[in-house]
């Protein structure tokens, strides 16, 4: 329920602020955003959280693994590989269009 109203309450709060700023200002806030996001200290941040992710996540489907043994579904196990693959290959990209360069 918390997380409706805190969805609800944004919600409301950008659209009062796009009709009151107006397009002009929303140019601007689009600006700066794509600004942030090309930033290259922040595009390595970003590929490095996603990279530490993906090693978590394989730490823990071992663990996880080892205690359930074969009885983890063919899907998850095909979907795990498919993340190996793409942390050995620095040059594809992860569902977020995110890449290892």
């Amino acid at each position: 329920m918390r997380y409706k109203l805190t969805f609800v309450v944004g919600l409301a709060l950008g659209y009062v602020l796009g009709t009151r700023a107006g397009r002009e200002r929303y140019e601007q806030l689009k600006k700066s955003a794509r600004q942030v996001a090309q930033n290259p200290a922040v595009r390595n941040t970003a590929e490095t959280a996603a990279q530490q992710g993906r090693q978590f996540a394989g730490k823990a489907y071992h663990v996880v693994s080892d205690k359930v043994g074969d009885r983890v579904p063919d899907s998850v196990t095909d979907r795990v590989r498919s993340l190996k693959g793409r942390h050995a290959d620095g040059a594809r990209e992860d569902d977020w269009g995110t890449s290892n360069t």
